[in-house]
């Protein structure tokens, strides 16, 4: 079914237009503006994007549909283009400086290549020529919403992000160590410096680079976290700066590199005492130049992002070693933040409990919101070499395998237990006895449950299965 052209081709009888905007306003609808002069065409439109669903209102050039832009707000705007008096390309430019977030579509009866280059350049969503064939508007305006609803989600994704990393609602506690960190925070968030995290592993290293970033002006933009230890030198290399299709074996494409990906956001790399000499010549240029090429590229790009980078090792004397470059030490460490083990801000582990058991409940779906005195009184004591991991690690099996909503001293582990226990841990079991182990411990605690022993331990029923053979037919769904 086609829509006819303003040159007197057939089309289907309707009833005359009584009124130039004609609003239809379903509260469920995505809300459609269709401007064109021609009657029986407008008609038409609204009549198929009614019965498809939309919230429709008409107008008959483009000052109307202007004034109908601000009384009904439309998020999509399906125009003529050639109109007596302004333009469609004229009103989509309007429309653009005081609401971008508006979808428009453009049509038209002369099928000229200059001016769909031109609107596809303005920002048009797509270019339709006369007559209108309406299956392939259902198809655009299918794929637009689709568009439309993943650009929301993302939207909401962004603001619970900010809202989860706010502050107040990451970094818990109040001993005289934190109150300085969030002194400096408050002070770094206002600025793209440079910042440089070090702590002990499990202190929290990148929570403070979260919130340095999500507390900032630049919240909007992406946050990327680099893992300097994941990956060989030249996988690094490629995953930081990015290559060209050839430039080694394997680059079957181009790829942009993570500099390129975090554009106005903030680069967190992560034990950044790991990188090879190399790659710190390379990443002191980045700091210096504020640019960098793709391996194997010659063009060179702008670096945007702010770098925080972490380390759990004392740079300052790697660099007295001759381990790491001074030069490069003294770019990263424009702002220096010490992130302080557990043991020596013991008073802010009963309130470090309390927000972790929220989460952890949270996560689990599960209501194990109070510890006992003894068990408290063991936790305090503890020395936690792992630091607030290892204490997020306890408490998570103190909830799995508490019998109340209480966490007792049972379900707590001994201290040959705790992961960082030195010389008490049994170090020599094989990775796969440890990891049978604690899948039977899970699979206890969840009375056989294979379905929520999954969920907890981060896999797929399957690869449960393939790493516990005798669960396959011992346990419950």
């Amino acid at each position: 079914m086609t829509l006819p052209d303003t040159n007197g081709h057939p089309a289907e009888q309707l009833a005359p237009d009584h009124s130039t905007l004609t609003p239809h306003r379903p509260q469920t609808s995505r809300r459609i503006l269709v401007i064109d002069d021609d009657a029986t065409a407008r008609r038409t439109l609204e009549r198929f994007l009614t019965r498809e669903g939309f919230a429709v209102t008409t107008a008959a050039n483009a000052n109307e549909g202007l004034l109908a832009v601000q009384v009904d707000q439309p998020e999509i705007i399906l125009t003529d283009i050639y109109m007596p008096g302004m333009s469609g390309l004229e009103l989509q430019a309007k429309v653009q400086e005081f609401a971008p977030h508006i979808n428009i579509l453009l049509m038209t009866g002369q099928d000229d290549m200059p001016t769909t280059v031109k609107a596809m350049q303005q920002g048009a969503y797509d270019y339709l020529t006369k007559p209108i064939d309406l299956e392939r508007l259902k198809k655009i305006l299918t794929r637009l919403i689709e568009t439309q609803q993943l650009s929301e989600q993302l939207d909401m994704l962004k603001k619970n992000e900010a809202e989860e990393y706010k502050l107040e609602n990451i970094l818990v506690g109040r001993s005289p160590q934190m109150i300085e960190i969030y002194k400096t925070i408050g002070s770094v968030t206002r600025s793209r410096v440079t910042v440089l995290i070090e702590g002990e592993s499990g202190t929290g290293k990148e929570l403070i680079a979260r919130a340095i970033h999500f507390n900032s002006p630049w919240r909007d933009e992406p946050f990327i976290a680099v893992n300097c230890t994941a990956l060989a030198e030249t996988l690094l290399e490629s995953e930081l700066f990015g290559h060209m299709k050839g430039s080694f074996t394997g680059a079957t494409s181009d790829k942009r590199g993570k500099f390129e990906l975090a554009r106005g956001g903030t680069i967190f790399l992560d034990e950044i005492g790991e990188i090879s000499p190399t790659l710190q010549v390379k990443l002191l240029r980045v700091l210096q130049e504020r640019e960098f090429e793709r391996v194997g590229g010659e063009k060179t790009l702008p670096m945007n992002a702010r770098i925080i980078a972490a380390t759990n090792r004392d740079l300052k004397k790697e660099v007295e070693e001759g381990r790491f470059r001074e030069d490069l030490y003294y770019r990263l460490n424009v702002v220096s933040i010490k992130a302080p083990p557990l043991r020596e801000r013991k008073e802010d582990i009963p309130i470090l409990v309390t927000s972790l058991l929220r989460r952890i409940n949270e996560e689990l779906h599960t209501k194990v919101f109070k510890i006992s005195d003894p068990s408290m009184e063991r936790i305090q004591k503890h020395d936690w070499s792992g630091n607030v991991r290892e204490l997020e690690n306890v408490l998570t099996r103190a909830v799995v395998l508490s019998k109340s909503d209480v966490i007792e001293e049972s379900v707590l582990p001994r201290n040959s237990e705790h992961v960082s226990s030195g010389a008490h841990y049994e170090w020599n079991r094989s990775l796969a006895e440890v990891e049978r182990e604690h899948i039977h411990r899970v699979l206890d605690a969840v009375h056989g449950n294979r379905t929520e022993a999954a969920r907890i331990l981060g896999i797929s029923k399957p690869t449960l299965y393939a790493k516990l053979p005798t669960a396959k037919h011992s346990e419950k769904e």
